[in-house]
C-alpha cells in the first residue's frame, strides 16, 4: 500500500501575492497567485498522483476507478478540498450555500462547508466572520443600502487560530493572512460586496439575490467561531473539529509518531518543518493521502501537519 502525494494546481486572483513561491517553494504561475489547491478532484482543479504506481492519474479518475483506495465512500465526487490561501489583498465578502441551496441552484454542486487554520496572520490581523443585522429585514437595508461598517463583524485572528464556516455564514479573508482551508468538494462562492474593484476595467460578478437567500441571521456568535490552537500535545493527533462532512485534526511531530490509519483515507498536509513518512522525505508544502487499510504510518523528524478524512 502506497502513500499517495499530490501535484498542486494554482489559481491566479486578483488578491493574490508571491507567498506560495517565497514561503512555500512552489512553482507558481504569477505573481498574483491567490490559493494552491492542494488536495483536490474538482473540475476546477483536478490534482495529478505524483510518483508511484498511480504517477499522473488525475485524483477524480483515481476515486472512480479504484474506489476501494478510499474505502469505497459512498459519494459520486471525492468529497473534500485542500487548499492553502495566501491573500495579500482583502478577499471579497461573501457566503457560501448548503447542499441543498447549491444543488437546486447550481447544477447539482455540493454546498460549501469549510473551515480555515491560520498558518500566518500580521500583527493586528482581522477576518470577516459573520454580521450584525439582528433579522432579515435588517440584513435586505444593510446589503441594499451598502451599510457595510455597521453590517460586518470583524474578529482578530492570529497564527494557530482555527475557524469553522457554516454555510450561510458571511466571512471575508484580510489581506495578510495565509489559511490552509479545508472543505467540501465544492467551488460555489456568493459575493456580498466586492469594495467595488474593478478586474479588467470592470467590477467582479456579486450575488446579492443568492446571498440574501442563504445568510443566516442573526449569526453565530463569535467565541463559537474562533479558537486558538497553536501549542497542544506534540505527538499526538489532535481533533479540532468534527462535522457532517469531515473531521480535522492537527498533529505536531518532535521526534517519532506511529499513526493509524483507520479511516476511509487520511488526507496529510505538511504547514511546517520536514521530516520523514515511512522512510520517505516530506517537508512544508507535501500534501498526500493515506489509502484505506494502509496501517501504521511511522513520521519522524519536526513538522507540523493538518490531516482530514470524511
Amino acid at each position: 500500500m502506497e502513500i499517495l502525494f499530490m501535484n498542486p494546481v494554482f489559481k491566479q486572483m486578483i488578491w493574490g501575492g508571491r507567498k506560495l513561491a517565497d514561503k512555500w517553494n512552489y512553482d507558481i504561475p504569477g505573481d498574483n497567485t491567490g490559493e494552491c489547491w492542494a488536495v483536490s478532484a474538482h473540475p476546477n482543479g483536478d490534482c495529478t498522483v505524483k510518483g508511484g504506481a498511480y504517477d499522473g492519474k488525475k485524483l477524480s479518475a483515481l476515486w472512480a476507478e479504484e474506489p476501494e483506495l478510499f474505502g469505497n465512500v459512498d459519494s459520486d465526487r471525492f468529497p473534500l478540498l485542500i487548499k492553502i490561501i495566501d491573500a495579500k489583498e482583502d478577499l471579497s465578502i461573501q457566503v457560501h450555500p448548503n447542499d441543498a441551496y447549491a444543488g437546486k441552484n447550481e447544477n447539482g454542486s455540493l454546498g460549501k462547508t469549510e473551515c480555515w487554520y491560520i498558518l500566518d496572520a500580521p500583527e493586528g490581523a482581522s477576518l470577516v466572520i459573520g454580521h450584525n443585522a439582528r433579522n432579515k429585514e435588517e440584513l435586505t437595508d444593510m446589503i441594499r443600502n451598502g451599510r457595510w461598517k455597521e453590517f460586518l463583524r470583524e474578529v482578530p485572528v492570529k497564527k494557530g487560530d482555527f475557524i469553522q464556516i457554516d454555510p450561510g455564514t458571511v466571512h471575508a479573508i484580510k489581506g495578510g493572512i495565509e489559511i490552509l482551508e479545508t472543505q467540501q468538494n465544492s467551488d460555489i462562492t456568493y459575493r456580498v460586496y466586492d469594495y467595488d474593484r474593478l478586474t479588467d476595467g470592470k467590477p467582479r460578478e456579486l450575488h446579492v439575490e443568492k446571498s440574501l437567500d442563504v445568510i443566516t441571521v442573526p449569526a453565530k456568535a463569535v467565541e463559537d467561531s474562533v479558537i486558538n490552537v497553536a501549542g497542544g500535545a506534540k505527538n499526538e493527533p489532535e481533533l479540532l473539529v468534527e462535522c457532517d462532512y469531515y473531521r480535522v485534526w492537527k498533529l505536531d511531530v518532535d521526534g517519532a509518531v506511529a499513526l493509524r490509519q483507520e479511516y476511509p483515507f487520511l488526507i496529510m498536509s505538511v504547514i511546517e518543518g520536514e521530516g520523514r513518512i515511512d522512510g520517505q522525505p516530506v517537508k512544508k508544502g507535501d500534501h498526500f493521502i493515506l489509502p484505506n487499510r494502509y496501517g501504521e504510518a511511522n513520521i519522524e523528524g519536526k513538522l507540523l501537519l493538518i490531516g482530514s478524512t470524511v
